[in-house]
């Protein structure tokens, strides 16, 4: 029989400390294709910074990331960048989008710019778009700012990651919008066969994931359901 695939994310004892601080002690966690985990946590709980680590921006201080089966320590800055092209999509809060070009090419551009096939890639771009419900426009400044996020969405999934990375993707929409991209967002891994990572302070958004977890003591444990939230 054919070997599995390694998981999408498998973090091994991470630890790291800022001067005297300590914000991961042993951290663990594993994420499947087609499985979502949501991270809560305050400002400054470390979210953010363990997003950087499993995009190989930061070096822990000890353990192991490996996304996709390639272990991000024995990688240099080159294989790292070429991993994250290939293997990760990453949404962020505030899209990240170029204004002045069209849905199409911003979502273009991101297969371009991973050196990926480029045969079809404005044809592939449009129909990720029109999957998602992105009008056509000149320009994503004339998008709604749910539009525009979807817009990030279809650019993080150009690719075919393995892994999709959010960081508050929700956090600078409206109500309707927040849920409209959650509800989205949330269907991708058994839709695409990906596994999904959403960091974020809103329990509304997180508590659509398959499990829920919480940095709490420089580890991963599973969230209170209790507390408030956005």
């Amino acid at each position: 029989m054919p070997e599995p695939p390694p998981p999408a994310l498998a973090i091994s004892g991470l630890s790291y400390a800022i001067g005297d601080r300590v914000l991961f002690d042993g951290l663990d966690l594993a994420l499947a294709a087609g499985e979502s985990v949501s991270i809560l946590g305050s400002s400054g709980s470390g979210k953010s910074t363990l997003l950087s680590m499993i995009l190989g921006l930061l070096q822990a201080d000890s353990g192991t990331v490996s996304v996709d089966g390639e272990d991000l320590g024995g990688l240099g800055a080159g294989a790292r960048a070429r991993l994250r092209a290939r293997a990760v999509g990453m949404v962020f809060q505030f899209g990240e989008l170029l204004p002045e070009l069209s849905p199409r090419d911003n979502v273009a551009l991101a297969a371009m710019l991973a050196g990926a096939d480029t045969t079809g890639v404005h044809d592939r771009a449009a129909g990720l778009l029109r999957r998602l419900g992105v009008p056509e426009a000149a320009t994503v400044e004339t998008l709604s700012g749910g539009e525009r996020q979807r817009v990030a969405v279809a650019r993080a999934l150009v690719n075919e990651p393995r892994l999709l990375l959010a960081d508050e993707p929700t956090g600078a929409l409206d109500e309707e919008n927040r849920d409209k991209v959650a509800e989205l967002l949330f269907a991708l891994p058994a839709e695409r066969d990906c596994a999904l990572l959403v960091v974020t302070h809103d329990r509304s958004v997180a508590y659509r994931a398959d499990r829920v977890l919480a940095i709490t003591g420089g580890s991963l444990r599973p969230a209170a359901r209790g507390g408030t939230g956005r």
